[in-house]
């Protein structure tokens, strides 16, 4: 079959929505199938790496952040001319997967009501959440939103809030899928589709297997620990109160920080505060395949943000690779499992900087004394990207079944 994916970013750039979209890609042309990507086109630095990917349908856009990695593709007609222009010579579609929240899917929905197909929508993103740690009025916000959205679907439905947002773009969905278990169930307890197919976003089977066979082993605990903090430098990923909570933690430890964005001189100027420039090294932002070595070589991953996440791939992909992680947001911490330390009670989300540097200072201790919990090992079958797609082309065929 032709599946046509619609992305808000360009799956070359960075982000985990990116990384999923691109392995989902080639496993599915693993198994005999064609996939097309329609996304904005890219300005920034990264717009070169497989430009002439024939993969790859750019549309017209405009620059979004300063450092212009991202970009914009307005939802209109002359967008809607450019989709029909990069799909014209390409096989007649099957399946529209919608791997957008925003500017991606209306454009996705709208082509798929032009021509009559399915549309598959894996939700991403938690739009309520993202914009009240992200934005100074939130509510207006998600006010114009659901107005945009009325305008570019119209007949999707009323209200004003995050849920009722992704309600409207579902109500044109044959099928919407989830990439955890807690992300699905919180979707169905919302109202916006009946039965959400949890499937999370997976590992490429080759990369996992050799990284696993290439893990070493240490002859001894280590005397000072290293913890890895990865993600995007905003708000609602906690990385200041993270980098608060190592300078009261008082343990001997290294932390290593993946990413850039908004917050990065911030960072900066919380560990010069704090004198922790010999413990506190900024990696920036690595190649997906560094950053999972640096996830391998950590003695343990630290995963901040509360709410915010629909999966949260790292702690995922740490389990996958034997790292343990401590964990702010109970929902993630109850569907990876075992090698856990859960910051606050089990079930309960605690933002406090205290709970997350006594929960650092135990995770430093078990560490060195060899006793650090150890992840389940199912998560390395379970996290593989030709399992994830051998259940999305269930959805598939589901929907034309139908």
């Amino acid at each position: 079959m032709h599946i046509v994916m619609f992305a808000d970013q360009h799956v070359e750039t960075l982000g985990g929505a990116q990384v999923s979209t691109r392995l989902q890609r080639r496993y599915l042309e693993r198994a005999g199938h064609t996939v097309t990507i329609v996304a904005p086109r890219r300005h920034g630095p990264r717009s070169r790496i497989h430009a002439d990917d024939p993969a790859y349908a750019d549309l017209p856009s405009m620059i979004a952040t300063i450092d212009r990695e991202y970009s914009v593709t307005w939802p209109g007609r002359r967008a809607d001319g450019a989709v029909e222009r990069a799909l014209r010579d390409r096989p007649a579609p099957d399946v529209v997967h919608v791997q957008a929240d925003f500017w991606g899917a209306f454009l996705g929905y709208r082509y798929a009501r032009r021509h009559g197909l399915p549309v598959v929508h894996t939700m991403h993103n938690r739009v309520d959440v993202g914009l009240r740690a992200t934005t100074p009025f939130p509510e207006l916000l998600l006010r114009g939103l659901n107005l945009w959205r009325r305008r570019a679907l119209p007949g999707t439905g009323r209200g004003t809030d995050g849920w009722a947002y992704l309600r409207g773009l579902a109500s044109g969905a044959s099928a919407v899928t989830a990439p955890s278990g807690h992300f699905a169930r919180r979707l169905e307890s919302h109202g916006v589709f009946p039965a959400v197919d949890a499937i999370w976003n997976g590992m490429d089977d080759d990369l996992l297997d050799r990284m696993r066979a290439e893990r070493v082993e240490p002859a001894a605990p280590p005397a000072v620990p290293t913890f890895l903090w990865v993600g995007r430098m905003s708000p609602e990923k906690r990385l200041l109160p993270f980098l608060e909570a190592v300078a009261r933690a008082g343990a001997p430890m290294r932390v290593e920080v993946i990413g850039g964005g908004a917050q990065s001189r911030a960072a900066r100027r919380v560990v010069a505060r704090y004198g922790l420039g010999e413990i506190v090294t900024f990696l920036g932002g690595l190649p997906y395949e560094q950053t999972l070595a640096r996830i391998a070589a950590a003695d343990a991953l630290v995963q901040t943000s509360i709410g915010f996440e629909t999966q949260g791939m790292t702690p995922f992909e740490a389990a996958a690779l034997g790292t343990p992680s401590v964990m702010s947001d109970p929902d993630i911490a109850a569907e990876v499992g075992a090698g856990v330390w859960r910051v606050g009670e089990p079930g309960h989300a605690d933002a406090s900087v205290d709970a997350l540097a006594a929960t650092l200072r135990r995770a430093a201790a078990d560490i060195r004394s060899g006793t650090a919990p150890a992840p389940d090992p199912s998560v390395r079958e379970r996290f593989r990207q030709s399992a994830s797609t051998a259940q999305m082309l269930a959805v598939y065929e589901r929907v034309l079944a139908r």
